[in-house]
């Protein structure tokens, strides 16, 4: 758990560590360990403002993608380019000024966060503009890059990761890697049909795609886990790694009980995760997953089984039971993590 500067002084007075020590433990934890400490993103919050700065952006990322009107498309490529630069220019100038400026890193990080997002609509233009896009198989809108998975969007997704590559050598802000790592899922699976030999890649080669996807980004998080001490980075890795894991797998045909019942035990695995290693992301796709299992018991299963419910309720009571007794061993559990476990990997997660 996170210690405050109080804390070391309370046990500085309590004789725990000498008035020196605590000195140089104080200089040191202000001015941030690593290399990279003074470039740091800035740790995330949950508060009013911190809710307000991200639920803005991520408005105005949907307003010039996902949401975006017929009409707006209908504008043509040329008109939809200079829109986007302009939608980029803006914003990079606005967020460069509140993170330099102001010193306001995450409102400024997540302006350049949405100048980054204006790249596959700049692209879209040009392809529009220059008509290659009926060469590369024309498959819609703007809109249904966010909605279709086609190999057309490819050259949008790279404009994506580019970007924000270069937006994070000048701005270390977490959530632009959270643009990047959308843009690879996207990737991965507009590039299966070439994975798989095939102009058009199924349902299933698509979902296999996805889960082992998903473990290479989940590999490539846990990396950033152990070599940083700034957990934001690697967090977006973590959620979108589940996401093409656990969505991957979800929608996997469970053809017999037992691989279902396989299926909510990688889940129940995912929780476990999440406590031992303290990523709560994995605690809410694991928590998803179960109910989901348990859904299909419901439904399927016990369907007429009057004793069903009350089975699970008992179920509910010893998984409470269970987190009575982590609690009263909480210590000693730590203890034990600590010393078989790396200590970055221990450290509080979102």
């Amino acid at each position: 758990m996170p210690y405050s500067a109080k804390d070391l002084r309370g046990a500085a007075d309590a004789g725990v560590i000498g008035a020196a020590d605590l000195d140089r433990l104080l200089a040191f934890l202000a001015q941030g360990a690593g290399p990279d400490a003074g470039e740091a993103s800035p740790a995330a919050k949950f508060d009013a403002a911190h809710i307000l700065w991200y639920a803005g952006a991520v408005i105005v990322i949907g307003a010039m993608g996902l949401f975006s009107t017929l009409a707006f498309t209908q504008m043509g490529g040329r008109a939809l380019t200079i829109c986007a630069i302009a939608y980029a220019a803006a914003f990079s100038f606005a967020g460069h000024y509140l993170w330099h400026r102001k010193n306001l890193r995450v409102p400024g990080g997540l302006l350049i966060a949405i100048a980054v997002s204006m790249a596959p609509l700049a692209v879209y233009g040009i392809q529009e503009e220059l008509g290659w896009w009926g060469t590369f198989g024309k498959p819609g809108t703007v809109r249904d890059f966010y909605i279709w998975v086609k190999g057309s969007w490819i050259f949008m997704e790279i404009a994506a990761v580019a970007a924000g590559i270069v937006a994070l050598r000048y701005y270390r802000f977490a959530f632009i890697v959270a643009i990047i790592a959308f843009a690879l899922w996207f990737m991965s699976m507009d590039l299966a049909p070439w994975f798989a030999g095939m102009d058009h890649a199924d349902f299933a080669t698509r979902r296999t795609v996805s889960i082992w996807f998903g473990l290479a980004v989940l590999a490539v998080a846990w990396v950033i886990d152990y070599r940083s001490r700034n957990g934001d980075f690697a967090f977006w890795l973590h959620l979108f790694g589940l996401m093409a894991f656990w969505g991957g797998i979800t929608a996997s045909d469970g053809a017999t009980e037992l691989g279902r019942a396989v299926y909510c035990l990688l889940n129940v695995g995912l929780v476990a995760l999440a406590v031992i290693l303290m990523r709560r992301a994995y605690a809410v796709f694991g928590a998803f997953g179960i109910c989901l299992y348990l859904g299909h018991l419901a439904d399927v299963v016990f369907k007429d089984s009057l004793l069903f419910p009350f089975a699970l309720s008992l179920i509910g009571v010893a998984v409470i039971a269970a987190g009575l007794v982590y609690h009263r061993n909480e210590r000693a559990i730590a203890a034990w993590l600590a010393a078989h476990l790396p200590a970055p990997l221990l450290r509080p997660r979102a």
